[in-house]
């Protein structure tokens, strides 16, 4: 229970629940490191060698920001303004994981293999849809599309850090594993049951791409791919209900969170500034 509370509410119920990331986009770093490229050029004559520092700035600048994400994600949880939905957040999943036996239980198993194929088709269409957004953004210099690649890359990586360390803790049981009980610390290891990867990663970067570009076939297209790889997941077996339930959301509000933090709002979709958020207050 507690590391479902963790893992789900880190991310609160809506975009405004973990604070903004205190650095602009990472797009947005290159542009912002103009003076230490100045003074790279200065302390380095050699072209090469302002080169390899402004680099290694830019670097660190990805680094920090990243660290920062990561902090305010594991903080979220115990800010006050989230407790409420804290106990929401136990409580539907408790109920999930309860009648997980009983779901999985009465699945079919006829088309175990079918449903695993289809929700890797989904996942690794999702990351070429990304990867081939950032690579047309980069070709034809379209900064939107090039940003978005960017933003669903960072999502991916702070999921993937936070999935993969709740997997290790919860060390669940798959629905073939076992008894089929899904049991808790019994499959320490990356890749146990709890919570679905697939689902998160899908969601996560269904997420940044919807807000990104808020058009309903865009919307429809990403969020009913996403949410099919979590049901293939359900019906191959590979994860129970309350897996899938907490990966997609948490997925989801990651997603959400990293575009409300770094989006670039001259794009037109909605604004973001740190700034602006603090002057309000």
């Amino acid at each position: 229970m507690g590391l479902t509370l963790f893992a789900t509410a880190a991310v609160g119920p809506d975009g405004d629940a973990l604070p903004d990331a205190p650095s602009a986009v990472i797009v947005q770093s290159f542009h912002d490191s103009a003076p230490d490229v100045q003074k790279a050029e200065v302390l380095f004559p050699d072209a090469r060698s302002a080169e390899a520092a402004t680099e290694q700035h830019n670097h660190l600048s990805v680094l920090r920001r990243a660290l920062q994400d990561q902090k305010e994600i594991y903080e979220s949880p115990f800010h006050r303004r989230n407790l409420k939905w804290d106990l929401v957040i136990v409580a539907a999943t408790g109920g999930l994981i309860a009648g997980d036996k009983h779901i999985s239980g009465s699945l079919s198993r006829d088309h175990v293999d079918l449903s695993q194929h289809i929700s890797d088709v989904g996942l690794y269409s999702m990351t070429a849809s990304v990867a081939g957004l950032w690579f047309f953004g980069r070709k034809t210099q379209d900064a939107h599309a090039n940003g978005t690649g960017i933003l669903a890359a960072e999502a991916f990586a702070n999921t993937a850090a936070v999935v993969g360390l709740m997997q290790l803790i919860a060390g669940r049981e798959r629905p073939t594993e076992g008894v089929g009980n899904g049991r808790f610390w019994h499959n320490n290891a990356f890749g146990s049951s709890f919570p679905s990867a697939h689902s998160s990663f899908t969601w996560t970067m269904a997420s940044v791409v919807a807000h990104e570009y808020p058009k309903p076939w865009v919307r429809w297209l990403v969020y009913s791919t996403a949410t099919t790889v979590s049901m293939t997941r359900m019906t191959g077996l590979k994860h129970f209900p309350s897996d899938v339930a907490v990966g997609g959301a948490f997925g989801y509000l990651v997603g959400q969170h990293i575009f409300n933090a770094h989006h670039r709002p001259h794009f037109g979709s909605r604004p973001s500034s740190r700034k602006s958020v603090n002057a309000e207050k």
